[in-house]
Formats: C-alpha cells, structure tokens, sequence
C-alpha cells in the first residue's frame, strides 16, 4: 500500500471537505479515544492516517509543552491541507509514509492511534501484529474504525415499512461492494477488540458509536459518491447516471428518524 492511490477514499487533497465534515460528526467518539487512551502533556503521540488534521488538533490540545505528535499519511495533498491546519503548533511534525509498514517514525511512542484508518489496508490485521512486534511494552495503542455491516439488519427491517429508505440502502449495498472489490474491509472494527485480546494485548475495551443519519451524514454520503464516482462506475457497482439519482434522493430525504446506515468501532488497549 505503499502509493497513495491505493486507499479507497481520502487519497487527495479532494477529499479534505469531506473528511473536515465527517471530523465534526466524529467529534463525540475522537475525543472518547483519546478519553480512553489517557492522553496526557508529555505523551508522544503517532497518529497512522491523520488525513487533513482533524483529530491531530485535537491530539495537540491535550498535549503541553513537552509532548509531540507525529501524523502520517501516504498522501502529500493531505499532509499539505493538514500542515496548513496546524500551522503554528510548534509540538507537530508530518510524515510521508505507508501506514501498513511501521517506520522509525514510531521510536519513541507513548501512544499510538488511527481514526478510520485500519478499514484502508488489506489485512489490517497484519499491521496490528507488526506494531505488537515494533512497539515498547505499554505503550497505549487505540482505533476508530467505522462498520458499514452491522446496521444493516436495522436498516432493512425499517425499509421494509419505509420505501422511502431506500437511497440509504443503495449507499449501503454500493459501499460495501467497494469495499469487498478492494479487498479491504467495511468492518474491521467489529473484530478488532476479540483480535487483539486473541494477540495478548492487555487492558483491551471496545465501544460502539452508531450515528444518528443527520444532515452531516447525508452529506458525508454524498460527498463519498463523488470522490469515488469513477472508480464506482468502472467496478460496475453503480453508474454515474445512477450517482446523480441517489444524491438527489438523499438530499431529498426528511432528517428526524432515520435509521443508522454506519458507526464507529472504539478498541484500545495496552502493549
């Protein structure tokens, strides 16, 4: 996964407004990661997939004058929008590089934490393995990582009453069928926490984030259409045609008691 191009989503600086949206409807849970994984002044902190800064701002205002992050991305138009958000913090240092491989990058680590990022490599797993193997013993390791599966049981039984839910199962299906082309998967999450117990990680808890179908989301689902337009309609997964059709539905739909079409997976724990 060593080019850029290979992530599934957010693999440009395109992809900033929509991870700059989905940093505010992931704000309850980020800073429960963070709550979780005690994140103190002095720490030194590794964030895998800091994306455009979003959960790197919040990391750097839990750390004093002592403390440091280090935010990798494979992406260099990423790591420009998130220099220009972090522009001024003095405690944050940016890194080119492939998450999957750990790199001296990670010397020195107190903490290390990934938001939505596991999901992007194949057989994360392998990763986790490697960081067991590379990281000092306690150091506090923790993810978010969103489930793309697990509403759906919710989601088809509220259908069944509610036609007018199906541009949310469209955008379900369409997801997790990118998702299984790239061979990556929409739930990691879900079997993250039972791995790393599996792997003899210590103090590993789990929490699960559903969230509400708001505004934000609908729009983080549109904006997710287009960023993988292209790749969708070459898979034959969706057209374009249809893209242009489900963004209206979507845009059309009454926000108040819409099922949950995606959540996040919290899994922390101790080396």
């Amino acid at each position: 996964m060593s080019n850029e191009h290979k992530y599934v989503l957010g693999q440009s600086a395109r992809a900033a407004r929509r991870l700059e949206l989905q940093d505010r409807h992931f704000a309850a849970p980020s800073e429960a990661l963070l709550d979780a994984l005690a994140v103190l002044p002095a720490d030194r902190v590794v964030e895998l997939g800091c994306g455009p800064g979003g959960l790197t701002k919040r990391i750097v205002k839990r750390l004093g004058a002592t403390g440091r992050v280090t935010a990798v991305d494979a992406s260099e138009g990423l790591l420009t929008e998130a220099r220009k958000a972090l522009a001024g913090a003095g405690n944050v240092s940016f890194v080119r590089a492939d998450v999957a491989q750990p790199g001296a990058w990670l010397d020195g680590a107190t903490v290390v934490l990934g938001r939505a990022i596991l999901h992007h490599v194949p057989m994360a797993e392998f990763l986790l393995g490697r960081l067991k193997a590379t990281l000092a013993p306690g150091t506090r390791i923790g993810f978010l990582e969103p489930d793309f599966r697990r509403p759906l049981i919710e989601l088809s039984r509220a259908h069944a009453a509610r036609p007018e839910l199906a541009p949310l199962l469209t955008f379900a299906k369409a997801i997790n069928d990118l998702y299984s082309a790239w061979r990556i998967s929409g739930a990691v999450g879900a079997s993250l926490a039972p791995a790393m117990r599996d792997a003899g990680f210590a103090d590993v808890r789990h929490q699960w984030h559903p969230f509400a179908t708001d505004a934000d989301v609908l729009e983080n689902m549109g904006l997710i259409y287009e960023e993988v337009r292209d790749t969708f309609a070459s898979l034959n997964i969706i057209s374009s045609q249809e893209i242009d059709e489900e963004q209206q539905k979507l845009a059309a739909l009454a926000v108040g008691d819409l099922p949950a079409v995606w959540g996040l997976h919290l899994a922390v724990a101790r080396l």
